[in-house]
């Protein structure tokens, strides 16, 4: 059975040093924000999710979710008392909004859990997960009686949320959706079409399921212009907050997927089921935007999540399995062989691992404080410098971060040998439900598109000005000459990625097909950059807590170690990267469609 250990600790450094979670005491939702306290309800967590999530992670995974002949589909067995646990302990509403039961705790700390629960069971994470994005969008969106009517409930977990969008025959041109909504006399709205990939589409967790679901309206556009939003819920909630009729929509089918077996992905049949417009008509897509903003940083961190899950295995099996002699000569003289540990290919493989893990967990929670301050600090003119600065590293996180994920998860299966392609040690579920995290909320390519055809260029530029400024400026303050080893590389990584936004710029807008072609180098040349930044920040960190004479010398030791092989071996990429994006579209366009 699969092993997971909230990384607590290490979550712990990054939030004070890197991310600097206890310097907005003048934030609302940060006053009450101590050490004592994050490290309580991290730990309570974590506790959980190595004691109830993870030991449901594999036998959910084989077992799968199962639909019955009448539609209704039931979760694997001891997903509904993890379920029932989860909002006992109160964890949906850590970061809801205490008008309507939440804790209010900053979006951060919601960051920290999100990885802690997909980690130790990725599939069970999307109900409550999903449910969240949808009451992000109510909460933005919504009027004061829709947010009274809908909100509690989720927060508590009672009832459950989801995003339909995806159709049969359009996923991202979501301006082909045949989905309608035909007005009803009462100020409601008639809801037909089919929509498919609908995560927690259908279960037995909640009492209700609120399906936030984009359709178009009479006479609108037939064009991205035309999508209007609507609240679908799987049962008719009475004025007096009961659960009434049973709402004209059913689970036409759950998907047979590579992975995530345990979360029920429906296809889902709206048969003039009855719906409340969200927000404005023909507005729709903006306000879903709510839901795939949040969706795209929480996909980005599952990302992180599968790899930390599988690397911790990993490291298990390599310190135990006797395999060969270390090539330097034995070092367990009195077994017939050594450690595979000691192997220097089994160690870059690690060691890749945990620079990306550990590198990736500080960008994650460095961006979540962007989201806090974006949305809640005192002044405007931070709450802009925030959203910018979030806006532009989203497709980053979701796109490299995701990218990343994947390989380190397969990597560490590899670690296992013959083993890891054996299911019973669980690592070919790291490896199958790290992958749809490429593909959904945008699949990658989507996002290297975003990120060089939208956010690179966006008011001006001026949020890419800002984060190169950030970068630069922490370099220029590195002065300390024990930190050339990270120092050196990322000023020439950072020369790499302005050169490239140059190049871009220059050539981009001459030939689409040039920021098209790059638009993936581009994205992998700036997560190897935004992560050296932040093994920059972990190493001048580490740096001062040893010369302060820190009680945990190994820890920070480990910590400029890693930083060393991230400086080394990850950071010089970015120079065959710029060649890729520079080579343009030339040799990617030039073979006709007919002799593929």
């Amino acid at each position: 059975m699969p092993l997971y250990r909230a990384p607590v600790k290490d979550t712990l450094f990054v939030l004070e040093a890197v991310a600097g979670l206890y310097n907005h005491g003048n934030v609302p939702g940060f006053e009450a924000v101590s050490p004592d306290l994050v490290e309580a309800v991290l730990s309570e967590g974590g506790k959980f999710c190595a004691e109830v999530l993870a030991p449901l992670n594999l036998p959910g995974d084989r077992q799968g979710c199962t639909r019955h002949a009448d539609g209704s589909v039931t979760a694997p067995d001891g997903f509904r008392e993890a379920y029932r646990q989860f909002c006992e302990g109160g964890w949906g509403g850590l970061i809801a909004d205490p008008h309507h039961g939440g804790q209010g705790l900053p979006y951060t700390i919601g960051a920290v859990l999100q990885e802690f629960i997909a980690a130790s069971n990725m599939a069970f994470g999307m109900y409550p997960g999903l449910s969240e994005g949808a009451q992000a969008a109510i909460e933005v969106v919504g009027s004061p009686e829709q947010k009274a009517k809908w909100l509690p409930p989720m927060v508590q977990g009672r009832w459950t949320g989801t995003m339909n969008l995806t159709e049969p025959h359009c996923g991202t041109d979501l301006g082909l959706i045949r989905t309608r909504a035909e007005p009803n006399a009462d100020g409601t709205w008639s809801i037909t079409g089919t929509k498919i990939f609908i995560s927690a589409g259908e279960h037995d967790l909640s009492e209700n399921i609120i399906h936030l679901v984009l359709a178009k309206t009479p006479g609108a556009p037939d064009s991205v212009k035309g999508i209007s939003l609507f609240i679908v819920p799987k049962f008719i909630v009475n004025d007096d907050g009961s659960l009434g009729a049973r709402n004209a929509v059913s689970c036409g089918s759950i998907e047979h997927k590579m992975g995530i077996h345990a979360n029920a992905t429906c296809v889902m049949n709206y048969d003039g089921a009855t719906g409340w417009m969200l927000g404005e008509e023909m507005k729709g897509l903006a306000a879903m935007f709510i839901m795939m903003n949040a969706a795209r940083l929480g996909v980005g961190i599952q990302g992180l999540a599968q790899a930390d899950a599988a690397y911790q295995n990993a490291v298990e099996y390599a310190k135990s399995r006797l395999q060969g002699r270390s090539l330097t000569g034995p070092k367990n003289p009195d077994c017939k062989a050594d450690p595979i540990i000691v192997h220097p290919d089994v160690r870059r493989m690690l060691m890749d691992a945990r620079a990306y893990t550990e590198g990736m967990r500080a960008l994650v929670l460095w961006g979540a404080i962007r989201v806090d301050l974006s949305r809640k600090a005192p002044d405007a003119a931070e709450r802009e410098l925030a959203d910018d600065l979030i806006s532009l590293l989203t497709p980053v996180i979701k796109g490299y971060g995701t990218d990343r994920g994947y390989e380190v998860a397969t990597n560490c299966q590899q670690v296992l040998g013959g083993h890891g392609y054996i299911a019973e040690w669980g690592m070919d579920q790291f490896v199958r439900d790290a992958r749809i995290a490429m593909i959904y909320e945008g699949t990658n390519g989507i996002q290297a598109l975003d990120l060089v055809g939208r956010k690179l260029g966006s008011k001006g530029g001026r949020g890419t000005q800002t984060w190169l400024g950030l970068v630069g400026a922490d370099l220029a303050a590195a002065s300390d000459e024990r930190l050339a080893f990270i120092t050196q590389p990322l000023a020439r990584a950072l020369g790499d990625i302005q050169a490239g936004v140059m190049w871009l710029l220059q050539n981009g807008m001459a030939n689409p097909d040039n920021a098209g072609a790059g638009a993936t180098a581009f994205m992998r040349m700036m997560g190897h950059v935004a992560l050296g930044h932040m093994w920059l920040k972990m190493s001048t960190a580490s740096l001062a807590a040893l010369d302060a004479g820190t009680s945990d010398p190994d820890f920070f030791s480990a910590k400029l170690t890693t930083a060393r092989f991230f400086a080394a071996r990850v950071l010089p990429e970015t120079q065959s990267l710029k060649s890729q994006l520079e080579a343009g579209a030339e040799t990617v366009m030039a073979l006709p469609a007919e002799m593929f």
